[in-house]
Formats: structure tokens, sequence, C-alpha cells
């Protein structure tokens, strides 16, 4: 969108980009399964992976029914009370300012995001898919947003709110077809945007490829601060100490649990403060990034975590999977008409119902238990009304 039909006076004036952009990730979620299909005759991701990534996106937004972003809201105090000047909201100047402001913000906080733990905790959510699609431009950390937010407030001294809302929304659009491997090089545009190519670099977990090209639309921060890797070796995603888990609260939860188990069980105060505060890779009489030759070697080799599952289980967790999905969405679309009481009960289901398609992918035992009790609970509170579809074809079915 041109400056001229994204400039907006006020923020309340400014449309929901990504809730729009809805239909297209769906499309573009389709069209990567096909090329990738023709080009390689393989599906672009697994199932388990593909609902561990979208349950983790789900996870994400919740809190965003509750409460209003808190970007918005620290930055606009800031505009209001300490703004030392006013940039015209209608200017193009101040549009393609904005968008370099709020990309270069954003790689100062995903840097700070990979070099400190306490922060990684929250960002390595995004990276421990062992796979690489669109799926994975989804997969979001909880936590994450509440300290991104303090990267943008010097804008707030002289960009309008409206401006910076309007960039906000795109810079995280622009994230999401970059997650593919369908899409080789692009020539020139290589030199100044963030592409395919060197964002699988980025989810890499090959020696070459840590601790790389943190762009989100710009990659000119990182051929600036020296930061940049070109595509070379043939890229494995993940983290260099593969998770293993499809279960979406694990994997938000036990990053800080082992920060927590660190923390203690290091001597020393500075010590204990440098579990917190240095690299995820530092450890006493080490640099603050730790040492690059303790990072896995890559020989290829290498076998995501894919424990076997019957189809029909499969087929079962995508049909429900599916459900919750609906559900979600309803509950976005109705949120202003529901009690507190009814939106706290749906969202409880839905972490609920997550959780237990993570242990199903993973063919735990107790899953089995977990979904009965999760299915017991929806019966219960779909007769009680707590439950709608949207979809008038959806609630006659899960009458049935």
């Amino acid at each position: 969108l041109p400056p001229g039909e994204s400039s907006f006076r006020t923020v309340e004036e400014v449309p929901d980009y990504v809730d729009k952009s809805i239909p297209f990730f769906i499309t573009f979620i389709g069209l990567e399964f096909a090329v990738s299909w023709i080009q390689k005759r393989k599906l672009p991701g697994r199932i388990n992976d593909g609902i561990s990534s979208l349950s983790l996106g789900i996870l994400s937004r919740l809190p965003d029914v509750l409460f209003r972003s808190i970007d918005l809201i620290s930055y606009i105090y800031v505009w209001n009370n300490y703004r030392l000047f006013e940039l015209p909201w209608d200017s193009p100047w101040t549009w393609y300012l904005t968008l370099l402001g709020v990309d270069f913000a954003y790689y100062c906080f995903h840097r700070i995001s990979h070099e400190v733990n306490i922060l990684w905790a929250a960002h390595q959510v995004h990276h421990s898919s062992e796979d690489y699609n669109l799926f994975t431009a989804l997969r979001q950390s909880v936590l994450q947003k509440y300290t991104s937010w303090m990267f943008n407030l010097p804008m707030a001294l002289f960009i309008p709110p409206s401006v910076f809302a309007v960039h906000l929304q795109f810079n995280l659009l622009y994230q999401f077809w970059i997650h593919t491997e369908v899409i080789s090089k692009l020539g020139p545009l290589e030199w100044i945007l963030n592409t395919p190519s060197h964002h699988r670099v980025h989810h890499g977990r090959n020696p070459y490829c840590i601790d790389k090209n943190y762009g989100g639309t710009l990659i000119i921060w990182d051929r600036i601060f020296g930061t940049f890797e070109a595509e070379d070796d043939k890229v494995v995603y993940g983290l260099t100490h593969p998770v293993n888990s499809f279960d979406p609260i694990m994997l938000q939860l036990r990053p800080l649990a082992h920060i927590w188990n660190t923390f203690w069980a290091t001597p020393g105060f500075c010590n204990k403060l440098s579990v917190i505060f240095k690299g995820p890779g530092w450890g006493p009489g080490k640099p603050r990034l730790g040492l690059p030759e303790e990072i896995p070697v890559i020989t290829g080799k290498e076998v995501p975590f894919n424990p076997h599952v019957p189809a029909y289980l499969n087929c079962y967790a995508l049909v429900h999977f599916a459900i919750i999905v609906d559900l979600y969405t309803e509950l976005l679309a109705s949120i202003s008409m529901l009690s507190q009481g009814t939106v706290l009960l749906r969202i409880f289901f839905i972490i609920l119902s997550l959780a237990s398609f993570g242990l199903l992918m993973e063919n735990k035992s107790k899953a089995g238990i977990l979904e009965i009790i999760r299915c017991l609970v929806f019966i219960g509170v779909y007769k009680l009304g707590y439950f709608k579809s949207q979809f008038s074809f959806l609630d006659y079915a899960y009458e049935v």
C-alpha cells in the first residue's frame, strides 16, 4: 500500500491489517504446498509440526483478547507526555522514515533477543520448529511482545502513533512470506530486502548461521553492523539443542524453567545475573555469547523429531484442531458481546485443547486421558450455551 492509502490522522482509523490478511495467509500456505509438491514431490512440512506452530500462534494472540496492545499503549503514553515535536501524519517523508525506524527498532530488539538469555527464552519459541515453511511464521511467543515495546519508544518523541501503528503491522506482515523454501534467491533485491534466502540462514542451526540476519523487512542493518551471512551450505533448521516436543505450553515454559534451574545451580551472585542477562551459550569463564566451538557440528544426517502416530490420530487431531480454530475466530468476532466469564472459559478451553493436541502428536500415554477430559468439557459447556460456531452447519455438527 502506498503512503496515500495507508496514512491516517488517528490510531482509531488504522485498519487491522493483520486480521484482513488472514485469507491471504491461508491462500499462500496453499500455494506453498502446491509449489513444493511440483518442485520436490513432497510437502513443505508435517502435520505434527504444523499443528504445533499454529497452536503457538493462537496462544500468542490470546492475551490480545483480554488486553490492549502494550506496543500502542506505551507508545501513545510517550507521545502524549514527552514528544519533542510532531511530524505531519500525511507526509510521505514521515511514512518512509517510520518504515526505516520500525525496521531498525526490530533489528535492535531481534538481535538482543538472541544475545540476552531471558529474552531468548521467549524468542526461541519461534526458532523451535525443525521445519521451515509459512506455518513457522505463525509460531510466536506469548511473552515476546512484553519486551519488544520499549525499542519503539524513541520514535514516539516525534512520529505520530497512527503512522507507527500502520508500520508495526506492515513489518510483521512482511515477515510472513519469507518463511519458505520454495523461493530461492531474488537477484539484486537480496542486497536490500530480507528475503527467504536470508531468513533461512537466520533459522539455521548450522554454525555459520548462528546469530545472523536479524533484519525484519530490510537486510541493510545486518550489512551495516556485521551480522549478515549469505546462504551457503544446506541449512538445517531449529535450535542447536532441539526441544523434541509439540506441546505448545511446554515450548513456552521450558526455557524459563531452564534459566530458573541454571540460576540456582550457578555459584556466585554476578554469575547468577550473567545467567539471565548474558547469552544463552554463556557459562562461567566463557565470553558473553559463549564459545563458537561449542555449537554442535551439522553432519547433514540430522533427523527431525517425528514420533510415529497412526494415520487415524493425525486425522482426528486435524479435525479437532479445525474446531478450535473456528471457536477462536468466533471468539474474536464476538468478544464485545460476551461476558468476562464466558471469554475466560473459552480461553481456558482453547489452551486445554492445544495442550492435548500437542501430547497427541507426541503419542504420549497421558494424551488419551487428557483428550477424554477435554471432550467431556466441550460437551458440557456447549450444552450450556457457552460455545457457538460462526458457521451454522458447524453448530449442527457440534450437536451431533
